[in-house]
């Protein structure tokens, strides 16, 4: 027999005990890379086949059902305060923490720093390092679920005369205590709850319209900066860095609320017209 003959014969008996269709004949390919032309002999290729994995190449990402998805919360569409952090219950205890870590994708609409804090080893927390702005909308995707929260609007502070302090919670959730000095004796800041009417970032405030002249042992007449009005007939929020060493110990002020300049700062960026302030122990 002719040898080219021979090498058909041997490649077709060769099909034949692997199992592979033959296809109609088309261009002679090489049965193998780098291996012999066989003239009639197409490449055979079986249906479904895929190439095998190469080393080092990580598998695809496994697809969880359902009931093997993580758990996350808060829940899909719950307004939440400003501390709030994420949880993801797993439905097995992790043994390899970063990996399943690399698998949460935590999303807000500001930027927020944060951390991971594992409380056991199913239960995984991503943590603000400080605190959620108000109104933020979160997403979070963990290994086929999630969840798309929102911050609270609620913006409140309290002023404890007693205490000396300025808090400020963000959805219920207290995110500054601030050290302050309120109003001394005589000039006692009112309690009850106000409504913040107006900012200004530079007021003069002046004893004499309200009837005490500047000179007098009551009066004055000061540039004020970041300041925060809740009452038309003066009451304000505002930097006052000539108490700072009263802050947080004495009550100083003529019925203001005095606070450092960077923290005044702080109040007047982040306060909106009509948020409340209650006064307590005055």
């Amino acid at each position: 027999m002719p040898r080219a003959a021979t090498r058909a014969v041997l490649a077709v008996a060769g099909v034949a005990v692997t199992g592979l269709a033959i296809v109609a004949p088309a261009q002679a390919d090489p049965l193998w890379p780098g291996g012999p032309d066989v003239p009639g002999v197409p490449a055979l290729i079986p249906p479904g086949w895929t190439p095998p994995q190469l080393p080092g190449t990580p598998p695809p990402p496994k697809q969880l059902a359902p009931q093997e998805q993580p758990a996350v919360f808060p829940a899909n569409g719950e307004v939440v305060g400003a501390k709030r952090a994420v949880d993801v219950f797993f439905r097995a205890p992790i043994v390899d923490r970063p990996a399943a870590e690399s698998t949460i994708v935590v999303t807000p609409s500001t930027p927020v720093a944060g951390h991971f804090n594992w409380v056991d080893d199913s239960h995984l927390q991503w943590v603000p390092d400080d605190y959620w702005p108000r109104n933020t909308g979160v997403t979070v995707a963990a290994t086929g679920a999630q969840s798309a929260f929102k911050i609270s609007d609620a913006f409140e502070s309290v002023g404890d005369a007693a205490a000396h302090t300025f808090s400020v919670k963000i959805g219920g959730d207290v995110v500054r205590t601030f050290p302050a000095a309120l109003g001394k004796p005589g000039h006692e800041t009112p309690n009850g709850t106000f409504h913040v009417l107006e900012k200004d970032a530079d007021v003069v405030m002046d004893s004499s319209t309200y009837g005490v002249p500047v000179d007098a042992p009551e009066g004055y007449r000061v540039d004020v900066k970041w300041a925060t009005r809740l009452t038309w007939d003066g009451i304000y929020v505002h930097a006052a860095p000539w108490s700072v060493d009263q802050q947080g110990n004495s009550n100083v002020s003529h019925g203001c609320i005095n606070l450092s300049t960077t923290n005044a700062k702080w109040y007047y960026d982040n306060v909106h017209n009509g948020d409340a302030v209650t006064i307590v122990n005055s």
